[in-house]
């Protein structure tokens, strides 16, 4: 057994909201028992929608950062608890030179482990491994009631799977057991592809998914005719030792994003421009390589505080999941719905999604998952308004994590489960406790 502990001052840090808005308070504490009445925990506060900001009506929030502790780790078996405040990025830089990675990784490693079963977070394997929360054996939760008990796939399952991806509404998660992967070297080999179109993309895509286990690719979302959906699709697996270098990836570099970007800077021709370059600079149809996790795994960690691209309002994020019953055409139609609308995106995101999972508001459904970064102007809900449209009648849904602008009757009908999440949220806090902006906005939790 391995104890690994990181000790930090016990009384709690209080502090504003900085560039958020309105009036409030972020409470930090290293014990989390003391700060239990609050409506809702976070971590690192990266969130693309207002799923981490509070109800007016509590203006507080707790964050979970200095709940940071590995409590346990059997290198046996894989499996580690940590409290819920403890960082992917940590987590990689204790764990990778052991030879174990989570089984499960979104795009970045700033998220913590709190966060990454609230959100249930998928990553480039979905279709091999499913969601985050498949590898959770154990979560330690406050409920409504104050009392703090063990759930799990069986034990008290019903709490369990609505927690898991339930976005921090069932209670507060303060630990984290999960079953980590044992790797067998910290490098990838990665196969990159240049495709012409959307439709080769998509029927590449399915073809790579039983032999590569990671998957995942980038598109021209502004193309149109015969180029439209034009991108790049890159698949990997971890490198035998053989492949390997010798020595230990290094990490990122810490560049910074030096200034706001201006808003005419972020119209559709900066885009086109940037994604014809983006596109051409892959100028081998196929590459063969080895590459770092990091590099790999969290592109856009590269640099902080990229979000000053976006310029002075800020982008927002908008992620889809297409069933495989929408067909081969679902990507192109979405395309065409977008470019109809004047939507331009610097990154656009194509899976492959496997089966859904059994949290009761985990987002992955058997197809492709669809992501936009879209800077934020006077027609974005417009825009989004059109995209869930669409979205509906093809019998998809999006993300809770990465949603500012859905609307609740809109929501209400992607979502067939929601009645079921209700129900059991309620049998374990029938005051609504806990809460969020979103799910005032979504759900029409009391204020």
């Amino acid at each position: 057994m391995y104890e690994y502990l990181m000790s930090h001052s016990p009384e709690p840090q209080v502090s504003g909201w900085g560039n958020l808005p309105g009036p409030g308070r972020e409470v930090r504490a290293e014990d989390l028992t003391q700060v239990w009445d609050a409506p809702l925990f976070r971590g690192l506060a990266r969130s693309y929608g207002d799923s981490s900001l509070p109800p007016p009506s509590r203006p507080v929030v707790v964050s979970t950062v200095l709940a940071d502790r590995v409590l346990k780790f059997d290198e046996s078996t894989g499996i580690l608890r940590a409290e819920c405040g403890l960082s992917l990025a940590e987590l990689n830089r204790a764990f990778l030179p052991r030879g174990f990675f989570t089984p499960v990784t979104p795009g970045t490693q700033f998220v913590t482990l709190g966060g990454m079963v609230a959100a249930d977070v998928h990553g480039k394997n979905h279709h091999v491994e499913g969601c985050f929360g498949q590898h959770v054996t154990r979560l330690k939760m406050r409920v409504g009631s104050g009392q703090v008990l063990e759930c799990g796939p069986d034990l008290e399952p019903e709490l369990f799977w609505a927690t898991v991806g339930g976005m921090g509404l069932t209670g507060h998660i303060l630990e984290v057991e999960f079953q980590m992967a044992r790797i067998p070297s910290p490098w990838i080999w990665m196969e990159s592809e240049r495709v012409p179109d959307v439709d080769t993309y998509v029927r590449k895509l399915k073809e790579a998914a039983p032999e590569w286990p990671m998957t995942v690719g980038w598109i021209d979302c502004l193309s149109t005719g015969k180029n439209m959906g034009r991108g790049i699709l890159m698949k990997g697996r971890w490198a035998h030792p053989a492949q390997a270098p010798q020595h230990f990836p290094r990490p990122l570099p810490n560049l910074v994003f030096p200034f706001t970007a201006p808003q005419f800077l972020l119209g559709r021709q900066t885009v086109q421009a940037f994604n014809f370059g983006y596109y051409w600079k892959h100028f081998r149809k196929k590459h063969e390589r080895i590459v770092d996790p990091f590099s790999f795994f969290y592109p856009l960690d590269f640099v902080r505080d990229w979000n000053r691209a976006y310029g002075p309002r800020g982008f927002t994020q908008y992620q889809c999941v297409l069933p495989e019953s929408a067909g081969e055409g679902a990507a192109r139609r979405f395309l065409e719905v977008l470019t109809r609308r004047g939507g331009a995106s610097f990154l656009c995101v194509i899976k492959d999604c496997g089966p859904q999972g059994k949290g009761l508001l985990s987002f992955p459904m058997k197809g492709m998952s669809i992501a936009l970064d879209i800077a934020v102007r006077d027609n974005t809900q417009a825009l989004i308004d059109d995209l869930n449209a669409f979205v509906i009648a093809e019998k998809g849904r999006m993300y809770l994590a990465k949603d500012a602008f859905t609307r609740k009757e809109d929501f209400e009908k992607m979502e067939p489960r929601l009645a079921e999440f209700q129900r059991v949220r309620q049998k374990w806090d029938p005051t609504f406790k806990f809460k969020s902006a979103q799910s005032i906005r979504l759900l029409g939790d009391p204020p």
